[in-house]
């Protein structure tokens, strides 16, 4: 599936406090930066699959819960699921919807359909769609080098997620990247930070890169898509107590 976005207007759907200059990609200004001291970072579990490890989740601590609807992943999670975890979770944690090359009339179906409000956008989706979705969206990069510093800096939103780049898997892969290249673009933007973080590594991690967030799938897994609540408790109390 291919999304196709011509004629949007950036002014028109910058997320507030952000701005976009002209060749210079998107800043935030300092009291948006201001308003997320670095010292607080949260917790977002993704892949849930099944409304008892959302619940799960949430009650251990997580701020967020990310749902795959890429069909290509094992962690992909249907409509209906989706739907009662979120009207189960209330207000206790954000819910973010992972996409992959979706056009905007299918995402915005499924957001409408679940209720989830932010959509991560994890393929090869152009600026023009992030834009069209904020201010509850952010695009997430597969970082190979420093030249993710700048391919952060073309997409719009206050918020960004840097993954590791593995050719064929548009995230999950279980693998870090260098944490200096994601401690420059989060001194610039909300960053989350993801791949290959675990309970044994997440506390380096957030002392390295002062995310806003840090985003884990496989690292707190039995086997794909099944959550195991010790390693989740671990993890949460490890990233907030770095």
């Amino acid at each position: 599936m291919g999304a196709r976005f011509s004629g949007l207007d950036f002014d028109g759907v910058l997320g507030r406090g952000a701005s976009w200059r002209k060749g210079l990609g998107p800043t935030l200004d300092g009291e948006t930066l201001a308003a997320h001291p670095r010292d607080m970072v949260e917790v977002k579990i993704c892949g849930l699959t099944t409304v008892d490890d959302a619940l799960r989740c949430i009650e251990a601590g997580a701020d967020a819960i990310g749902l795959n609807f890429w069909a290509g992943s094992p962690r992909c999670v249907d409509v209906s699921t989706a739907r009662a975890i979120v009207q189960l979770a209330g207000d206790r944690a954000d819910m973010v919807g992972v996409f992959v090359d979706f056009t905007l009339e299918q995402i915005s179906e499924i957001l409408e359909e679940t209720g989830i409000v932010w959509a991560q956008l994890h393929g090869e989706e152009p600026p023009e769609l992030v834009a069209a979705l904020l201010p509850n969206a952010y695009k997430a990069i597969g970082v190979k080098d420093r030249s993710a510093i700048d391919l952060a800096r073309s997409y719009p939103g206050e918020q960004l997620l840097l993954d590791a780049s593995v050719p064929g898997r548009p995230g999950g892969t279980g693998q870090t990247f260098d944490w200096d290249i994601a401690a420059t673009v989060a001194r610039e933007r909300k960053l989350t930070l993801a791949g290959g973080l675990t309970p044994e590594n997440v506390k380096a991690a957030v002392r390295a890169v002062r995310p806003f967030r840090v985003d884990v799938a496989s690292g707190v897994e039995s086997a794909p898509g099944n959550k195991d609540p010790d390693l989740v408790s671990r993890f949460i109390d490890r990233a907030k107590g770095a």
